[in-house]
């Protein structure tokens, strides 16, 4: 008895070996800084998500690697050790454990991802209804007037005149958060996707740029359309991402929450320079913004005498002198005596 050597019991170990693991996991899920900043309102509902996945994933990696190491070092072959192990046929219990925990990380997984969509306003836009009867456009093409008009009536019995125009003009893609459902945007920007770059038009002022503004802290919505192939417009600051596709226009509603400028990248391969499809987000002050709308409108007027470049060989010389003219304080009058001087 005295000679018998002592050792710990498993299940103090297996319990010391517990906490360690869930320990390290949450402070590594919380610290892992994988992800770039965060910009938008969205961006944290995204980041703790991919926190919960990056905790779960470095639980998951500990136990199966710890287990592994575990089998090599205390299982492994002794010298002079010629035996067979025992022979070992199934765990049936333990076959029930490892297949039930992945199924309930997978279900819980799946409910928490379906909470975080619909809070970023995932399920806004589509509308039950639209989503229920949408058909394909060559089914449509198939079909009478009075088959096609039944089953949408079936669903939608009592629809005024008025939700119907709303059904009609309802887009695929992240609509208004709930707190935001049933507000008008303080900007919207049509963004037109093409080999290989993104338009930015800006229906109120009349402004089409290759790169977007938007004022920080405002409710933003990107009315997104492709001219040619699928493309993808995303911002990963933003953590946002949203689809361009042909005759089926999509839309993306943000806030802004910070001053910079972030990189738009097209995240669908669209062709031999995909990978140069790239332009910038800038997110100004709402002075900043306001001072750019106004020098981007000055730009692209019409008007000769605020034009920032015209081409000139299109324009008579008075044409052409007029503006420097009026600008310097130079009449008509002067302008007679000066060409009649150097005659």
């Amino acid at each position: 008895m005295e000679n018998e050597k002592e050792t710990i019991p498993g299940s103090l170990l297996t319990l010391t070996a517990g906490i360690a693991v869930t320990l390290i996991s949450f402070w590594y899920g919380q610290h892992n800084g994988l992800l770039p900043e965060q910009v938008s309102e969205q961006a944290p509902l995204v980041d703790k998500f991919f926190n919960v996945m990056v905790t779960i994933g470095t639980a998951l990696f500990l136990i199966v690697e710890g287990t592994i190491l575990l089998a090599l070092i205390k299982f492994r072959k002794r010298k002079g050790d010629e035996s067979d192990a025992e022979p070992i046929k199934g765990n049936l219990p333990l076959e029930a454990f490892w297949t039930a925990i992945p199924a309930i990380l997978v279900i819980g997984l799946g409910i928490y991802s379906v909470q975080v969509y619909e809070n970023m306003g995932g399920f806004e836009p589509a509308g039950h209804h639209m989503m229920a009867g949408r058909q394909s456009s060559s089914a449509v093409g198939q079909m009478s007037g009075a088959a096609i008009a039944a089953p949408l009536m079936a669903q939608m019995p009592e629809m005024t005149s008025e939700e119907a125009s709303t059904q009609t003009e309802m887009k695929y893609g992240f609509g208004a958060a709930p707190e935001r459902e049933g507000n008008r945007p303080d900007l919207a920007v049509n963004v037109k996707g093409l080999q290989y770059a993104w338009i930015f038009n800006y229906p109120e002022s009349g402004i089409t740029s290759g790169e977007l503004h938007v004022p920080v802290n405002k409710d933003v919505l990107l009315n997104i359309s492709a001219l040619d192939v699928i493309h993808s417009f995303w911002v990963p600051q933003f953590r946002l991402k949203q689809d361009a596709i042909p005759g089926n226009d999509t839309q993306l509603r943000f806030v802004a929450t910070k001053t910079g400028t972030y990189p738009v990248v097209c995240a669908e391969l669209c062709g031999s320079y995909h990978g140069s499809m790239r332009t910038t987000l800038t997110v100004h002050t709402p002075e900043e913004y306001e001072a750019w709308v106004e020098e981007n409108r000055i730009a692209q007027q019409p008007e000769l005498d605020r034009t920032v470049a015209v081409k000139s060989n299109d324009l008579s010389t008075p044409e052409f002198l007029a503006p420097y003219a009026e600008e310097m304080g130079i009449d008509t009058n002067t302008l007679a005596q000066i060409h009649a001087t150097h005659r």
